[in-house]
């Protein structure tokens, strides 16, 4: 199995970069032909949010069309699977970033009842306690 990073799924995705696209999808694509999974961290779904939002311009319903087709693609191995979707999902519902519900839902699995933040986007969210000066 081999790991992608952020820029080489934005790559894959965007085909607006020739030469770097044509990599992404020969690599992709030979390890589909050999049955091999590619895995994707959690963190390079966060990036690949960033990504989207800031240099591509995607609105919230585009970015989870992304991932939810990332995220039930066989060939795609989502680490922490389950987690991520519970994320989706809350950031379908809220109005903060993926990666700030992904980040509650993960240090819930850990055991932390309330993550701690100043982020007012996360007000009203039970995983997160929104501080203030």
């Amino acid at each position: 199995m081999k790991a992608l990073d952020t820029n080489v799924l934005v790559r894959y995705l965007a085909q607006d970069e020739p030469k770097q696209a044509a990599i992404a999808v020969e690599e992709i694509e030979k390890a589909a032909a050999k049955g091999e999974k590619m895995l994707i961290q959690p963190l390079v779904l966060c990036e690949l949010v960033w990504v989207l939002e800031t240099a591509y311009g995607f609105g919230k319903s585009q970015i989870l069309d992304v991932l939810d087709q990332i995220v039930r693609t066989r060939q795609f191995e989502v680490v922490d699977k389950d987690t991520v979707w519970q994320a989706l999902g809350d950031y379908r519902r809220g109005k903060a970033d993926f990666s700030d519900y992904y980040l509650g839902r993960a240090n819930e699995r850990h055991g932390a009842l309330q993550t701690l933040t100043f982020d007012k986007a996360l007000k009203g969210s039970p995983r997160f306690r929104v501080l203030s000066a």
